[in-house]
């Protein structure tokens, strides 16, 4: 599929999607969410990809959804259409890694989907905020649940109720982003990062994202107990048998995702 709002490529195992709404600041409107949707979709049907890497420009990830496009609906339209969800709900039922590389702007559902991916590396010159108050809206693809989670009630709540913006700096101290480096080599890292990934048995990055993930939707027991079976369930793979001879054989392991 030619996608407009997206520029797509797969090297290597890796497939980098990149919004390319230069004129809007990549801001979120329905053909790119619909394109976005597409593009992880088929980068997750697609057995030569075992990584996926999402990025804007160096300018901004995305600025927000596209208010212009949202000013005139209703509540009975989105309410009915059920705004945002079909394409969110796509993008949240890929089960290879997506690492989100953000530099400049991460605002409002940009943050939003950064934060849908797995890790976010950013460059120093990010900068994330949620400042749909400004708008009077709040956060709808996520926003107020995932940042609490991921840096806690005191600074969600001011970031929320505020609008203002956190820096590379305190995402990284907070545990918003895994690390930051600086912009001029965020590519470099990101896919760096990406490729020893996609070096790894694909069965086990699966198992991986779903074990991590399940640890926000239930107790710790419980989710002790399904990290658990996954890992047994792993010693049935020709991956692990290949993993731990290669170890005890001193040499990098082939894996083959059987």
């Amino acid at each position: 599929m030619a996608y407009t709002t997206l520029i797509v490529d797969i090297e290597e195992h890796v497939a980098l999607i990149r919004l390319n709404r230069p004129d809007a600041l990549n801001a979120l409107n329905a053909e790119l969410m619909r394109e976005l949707a597409d593009a992880v979709s088929q980068a997750n049907k697609n057995d030569k990809v075992r990584c996926i890497v999402l990025t804007g420009s160096e300018k901004a990830f995305a600025a927000g959804a596209d208010i212009k496009e949202m000013s005139e609906k209703t509540f009975v339209e989105v309410f009915t259409e059920d705004f945002f969800t079909d394409d969110t709900e796509e993008f949240l039922r890929c089960r290879k890694p997506i690492i989100a590389a953000v530099a400049g702007y991460a605002l409002g559902g940009g943050c939003e989907l950064a934060m849908m991916c797995d890790f976010i590396i950013a460059a120093d010159s990010a900068k994330f905020g949620q400042p749909e108050i400004n708008l009077g809206v709040m956060a709808g693809i996520g926003g107020t649940q995932r940042l609490t989670r991921l840096v806690g009630k005191s600074k969600s709540m001011d970031m929320h109720l505020t609008g203002r913006f956190m820096d590379a700096a305190e995402a990284e101290q907070s545990g918003l982003v895994s690390r930051v480096v600086p912009a001029k080599k965020l590519m470099e890292e990101v896919m760096a990062a990406a490729h020893k990934i996609a070096e790894k048995s694909v069965l086990t990055t699966m198992a991986i994202k779903e074990s991590v993930n399940r640890s926000y939707e239930t107790t710790q027991r419980e989710g002790i107990l399904f990290e658990r079976r996954l890992f047994h369930s792993l010693f049935a793979t020709e991956d692990q048998n290949e993993g731990m001879s290669a170890f005890l054989e001193k040499r990098e392991p082939q894996f083959r995702d059987k």
